[in-house]
């Protein structure tokens, strides 16, 4: 996901991206109808936000994933003749407005409380001079080790650089008409005390919320009272900043963003920020507006509270490609961001990339793996899916890596940690996330009369298959026993033999009572990795009341 590499511009690729109906084709849409009649820029400036009051969550990596997908889909619309720059900016020139639940001392943070993030100690030890440095440079961490293409931009540096210079001083000049528009969204508290400019008071360092008793647009300076002082600032040079809504305006109309995306808690001020950035003498950007993240709980995520997934808890247990296509999936809708989706979006990664070879164009742009790699899916053979894998650990109790590539290679013949790397890196995050998330909730139950008869059964079938069975076979073999045992007929589906079908009740419970687990993947797929000999060993061992507790 670099946003920079050389893109391939075969012709029945081009012809299919101009029909593709998946989302980051639709977006980069948006920008090439923006300059309709009308030159394209030198660059084309995407940008992404980021409030360094906390440590950057996953939903941060989301935005900058995604504006990387509808700028790759961009490049490709475009032929690639127009140079294209993703600009990652920290609002690190915010004042600290509360103090974050998850920092390691926060009475030691209560002095700063109000200054600017970049004056703010770092808490965390280290080299970082600031709480706001050492946030965005894990940000950059990540960013960096994903391969994003970007540029990181510090709102500190660049109001204290000048950048914004020419547009605050054109914020002096028309601040009645900024406030004409700011006014009708506040309270009547708030109207007497709103300004949109907040100074950097000179006594205490803080970020002032404070009326203004002057502006000089003709000076370009502002002047308040700071701690019964009058004072008076030039809006220049860093000594003052933009509220929060006012500065998305000014930042876009500084920069010439041309694209932008932000969560839905953004949505009803995005017409707001869009008619500051046309005040200060700029044109809006295209939007996107994504669903947000939520919690095991179904609450928002957030920096401060510290709720939620951080990027290295999934990086534990998962790959980043994995975590690369759940920012793929559905991004207007809100969805769950929590240790329990981890499973199902590793396999379905690995689905999507094996079925991308055997597609024609039209279903690879449909295809999240295209948009995640820029078009260029690396080529992995995956012999066994994760959810399998964790259930091999699951029913072997395998601490390392050596144990589980001793079921593999069995099934598997020549299949190693040599010729396949890719599943070699799995095997490790599978022990990693079953020892922390699932052995924790294994509950292990002993089977009554019918189920002790069928698990039985099982066994004498499993017993009467030939030596190297495959999962087809002993899932047949499953079938045949559940087909024959009443509790786990079903007779809304039909079998070949036109009797009733088998209800899923027959496998859960196996699972739940030689697992110790509500689920688990096709029972023939693991019992074949697994071996029919140590799974009728497990059944054994469950009939003779040696696994539930």
């Amino acid at each position: 996901m670099t946003g920079s590499n050389i893109i391939d511009l075969n012709p029945e690729m081009l012809a299919a991206a101009a029909e593709s109906k998946a989302w980051p084709f639709e977006e980069a849409k948006k920008i090439i109808a923006r300059y309709k009649d009308k030159d394209f820029p030198e660059t084309i400036l995407f940008e992404t936000g980021y409030g360094p009051s906390g440590l950057p969550h996953i939903g941060t990596f989301g935005e900058v994933a995604r504006t990387t997908m509808v700028r790759h889909a961009f490049r490709v619309l475009t032929g690639d003749k127009v140079k294209t720059k993703l600009i990652c900016f920290s609002d690190d020139m915010d004042g600290m407005r509360k103090i974050p639940d998850n920092v390691p001392d926060r009475a030691a943070l209560e002095p700063y409380l109000h200054k600017p993030l970049t004056a703010v100690p770092n808490p965390f030890g280290g080299d970082y001079a600031s709480f706001a440095d050492h946030n965005n440079a894990m940000l950059c961490r990540f960013l960096d080790t994903f391969g994003f293409d970007y540029e990181f931009a510090s709102a500190t540096q660049y109001y204290k650089e000048g950048r914004f210079d020419e547009v605050l001083l054109r914020a002096a000049e028309r601040y009645d008409e900024i406030m004409t528009v700011m006014l009708p969204t506040l309270g009547p508290e708030r109207q007497a005390t709103y300004s949109p400019f907040l100074p950097i008071s000179p006594k205490s360092g803080r970020v002032l919320y404070v009326p203004m008793k002057h502006v000089d647009a003709k000076a370009g300076t502002i002047t308040f009272d700071d701690e019964g002082t009058e004072t008076t600032l030039p809006v220049t040079g860093g000594k003052v900043k933009l509220q929060w809504k006012p500065d998305f305006g000014m930042r876009w109309a500084a920069l010439g963003v041309d694209f932008e995306m932000f969560g839905k808690d953004h949505q009803t001020n995005a017409a707001i920020y869009d008619r500051i950035c046309n005040i200060l003498g700029g044109r809006a950007p295209e939007h996107f507006v994504y669903e947000l993240f939520l919690d095991e709980n179904g609450q928002k995520i957030s920096k401060s509270k510290g709720n939620g997934l951080t990027i290295d808890e999934w990086l534990t247990y998962a790959p980043t490609e994995s975590l690369g296509l759940y920012m793929y999936q559905r991004p207007r809708q809100a969805k769950k961001l929590y240790f329990d989706v981890i499973p199902k979006a590793v396999d379905e990664y690995y689905a999507f990339l094996s079925a991308y070879p055997r597609q024609d164009w039209k279903e690879r742009l449909g295809n999240p793996v295209w948009h995640m790699h820029d078009g260029n899916p690396p080529a992995i053979d995956l012999p066994v899916p994760f959810a399998l894998l964790l259930n091999l650990v699951s029913a072997s109790n395998a601490h390392d890596k050596a144990v589980l590539w001793g079921f593999i290679s069995r099934h598997a013949p020549g299949v190693t940690p040599k010729t396949h790397p890719e599943l070699d890196r799995l095997t490790g995050y599978a022990i990693r996330y079953f020892d922390d998330f699932v052995k924790p909730t294994k509950v292990y139950r002993a089977p009554d009369t019918v189920e002790r008869e069928a698990l039985a059964k099982l066994s004498e079938a499993l017993g009467a298959l030939p030596q190297g069975a495959d999962g087809e076979a002993i899932q047949n073999a499953a079938l045949n026993v559940a087909r024959r045992i009443e509790r786990y007929q079903d007779h809304s589906k039909q079998s070949p033999e036109g009797g009733p079908g088998v209800s899923v009740a027959f496998f859960q419970m196996i699972y739940q009572v030689l697992i110790g687990q509500e689920r688990g993947p096709r029972f023939g797929s693991f019992a074949a990795l697994y071996g029919i000999t140590e799974t009728r060993a497990l059944i054994e061992r469950a009939l003779a009341g040696q696994l539930a507790a």
